[in-house]
């Protein structure tokens, strides 16, 4: 769990529906993480796999952020904003998993072959003379 001295929360207006609405409130949310903060809580390896994973997403500061503008209500906003920040950092923090490398079964080497060779087949049947 990331404290909540590493975030930064500022809000605007943002456009779209909602009439005169839209003019006079600030409900786009602009939620960014200082990695620099982070970086006692989740450890230099992990901010470094979200800094390469999430390269595009870091301002000029190096920080993560993330905006939502989708909804009408600032707190709804933050909500999606908040959301949005947690599906990047599990998915920049997730393992891959190690890929055992196999070696295909006789069957199937043996499969394959015969396929080909029927393929062939077929292919020299169409050739002919032409006794046209």
């Amino acid at each position: 769990m990331i404290p909540k001295e590493c975030f930064h929360l500022s809000f605007s207006r943002s456009g779209g529906a909602g009439g005169q609405h839209v003019n006079k409130t600030e409900t786009k949310v602009d939620l960014r993480l200082d990695l620099a903060a982070a970086e006692a809580v989740l450890g230099p390896y992990d901010v470094q796999r979200i800094r390469t994973a999430l390269a595009k997403r870091l301002d000029a500061d190096g920080m993560l952020f993330v905006t939502a503008s989708e909804h009408r209500s600032q707190f709804q906003n933050y909500e999606a904003a908040l959301e949005r920040m947690r599906g990047l950092l599990a998915s920049a923090l997730a393992r891959q998993k190690r890929r055992i490398a196999t070696k295909p079964t006789r069957g199937s080497q043996r499969r394959r072959v015969d396929e080909k060779r029927h393929r062939g087949d077929i292919k020299k049947g169409r050739q002919g003379g032409g006794d046209g």
